[in-house]
């Protein structure tokens, strides 16, 4: 085979090893398959000596990344480094060069992804990033190219296994949120600061990619409502189960009346739903599209073969349009609409409040409601001595409604504190 197509790669930590090592294992595979030999010529690293193990000559790695971009023995750029400060103009400068990009920085895509898609479209080459959201699950592929002539109308995913994990041990364990985390950083599942992971902002980034593609419309990951698991208790855990519910951490994004709504939350999901049996760090995806109808992606979200295999699979599908000169399908924004404010969403609400267990209550409680618009569906009360928990189910209502019902009852005197708010996907996704 004459043929080579050279890789410059950006990073070799957790991902870009499973690159390396996929790209090395797989190299006889991987080259009938792409109708080139696979070569990877440099490798920008931070420290150039450290032992990796790995199937590469030490000779190509570089602690310059700019060199690894502007090589002229370069023909593809990888980027597994992370972050946007440095990775940014990385790529916009590959793409300057008219080399193809694979990528699996979902921070960067879902802050800069319009931006660089131009920068891609006018140079002309290929920019791919299967591997920025779930890890080796085949989903932007499919919502770019499979549904390309089919309308999506919503996609709830769930996009993050820290999380994931954390509810799964909480629901099927009793297991305390704190120890969870603790447990799941022991197993490298959540980083040393789990913020990114537990408040939502991991799953944004996703859902952000995700709601781009299935509405063609720009979405950048500060347009999506986040909101995290930290505050989801044990009490929250088992009225779920009560109701016939598990809690899951969801990114919904959908199209109502032209407009396109985006968020990440906990929420109370239908334990006959097919994300609800979607257990500990696993990933999977719900697409609902007017033709096809409902589609699952299901799989490990991350690690470091099962996102190498994402990367890998971009490799061969641009190595190929190279050869061919050609390029894959790009992102489009020919229906691109606005975007919906939370305020706006209508659904149903699961309200947790701490109050003093006396007579009268509950006919505050009811009224509150009442004055906000808000219909309550179930409740009941459960005493503990001079204190007591109500908890209240309500009918579809507006984020806005609600919201103002949950600010007024924080200040009713026998209401000590409004204890948990979460939403109610009910079976059909609300809207």
């Amino acid at each position: 085979m004459d043929r080579v197509i050279r890789i410059g790669m950006l990073g070799c930590g957790t991902v870009g090893g499973g690159v390396a090592t996929i790209l090395d294992r797989e190299a006889e595979d991987i080259t009938a398959r792409t109708g080139a030999r696979i070569e990877l010529t440099r490798i920008a690293v931070r420290d150039v000596g450290r032992d990796r193990a790995l199937p590469v000559d030490d000779g190509v790695f570089t602690d310059d990344p700019w060199s690894v971009v502007e090589a002229d023995d370069v023909d593809l750029v990888v980027e597994v480094m992370g972050g946007r400060e440095l990775a940014g103009p990385l790529l916009r400068r590959a793409l300057e060069l008219g080399k193809p990009v694979v990528t699996a920085n979902k921070e960067l895509v879902a802050h800069e992804g319009p931006e660089l898609f131009a920068a891609a479209r006018h140079a002309g080459v290929d920019l791919a990033y299967e591997a920025a959201v779930a890890g080796a699950i085949p989903i932007i592929k499919p919502m770019k190219e499979s549904l390309a002539g089919d309308r999506v109308r919503r996609v709830v995913g769930i996009l993050n296994g820290t999380t994931n994990y954390i509810l799964t041990r909480m629901t099927e364990e009793g297991a305390a949120y704190a120890d969870v985390l603790a447990e799941a950083q022991a197993l490298g599942y959540a980083e040393a600061d789990p913020t990114a992971d537990v408040g939502g902002h991991d799953a944004a980034a996703k859902c952000a990619i995700l709601a781009s593609l299935a509405f063609d419309t720009p979405v950048h990951a500060d347009d999506v409502f986040t909101q995290g698991i930290e505050t989801v208790t044990d009490t929250d855990i088992r009225v779920a189960d009560r109701l016939g519910y598990v809690i899951k951490l969801l990114g919904i994004a959908s199209e109502v009346d032209g407009r396109v709504g985006v968020r990440v939350h906990p929420a109370f999901l239908p334990k006959a739903h097919p994300l609800a049996s979607v257990r500990g760090s696993f990933n999977a995806v719900y697409v609902e599209a007017a033709a096809a109808g409902a589609l699952m992606f299901y799989g490990r979200g991350a690690g470091a073969e099962p996102t190498g295999s994402a990367v890998v699979g971009d490799v061969i599908d641009v190595a190929r349009n190279l050869l061919q000169t050609a390029r894959g399908a790009a992102e489009s924004q020919h229906r691109a609409k606005d975007l919906r404010s939370i305020d706006e969403l209508r659904t149903q609400y699961y309200v947790l409040l701490d109050v003093e267990d006396s007579p009268g209550v509950l006919a505050e409680v009811a009224t509150t409601f009442g004055d906000h618009g808000v219909s309550i569906a179930e409740v009941w009360q459960q005493g503990t001595g001079d204190s007591a928990q109500l908890v209240l189910i309500t009918h579809r209502a507006t984020e806005a409604a609600l919201r103002a019902t949950a600010d007024a009852l924080a200040a009713v005197p026998t209401v000590r504190s409004v204890a948990s708010v979460l939403r109610v996907e009910a079976e059909v996704f609300d809207q």
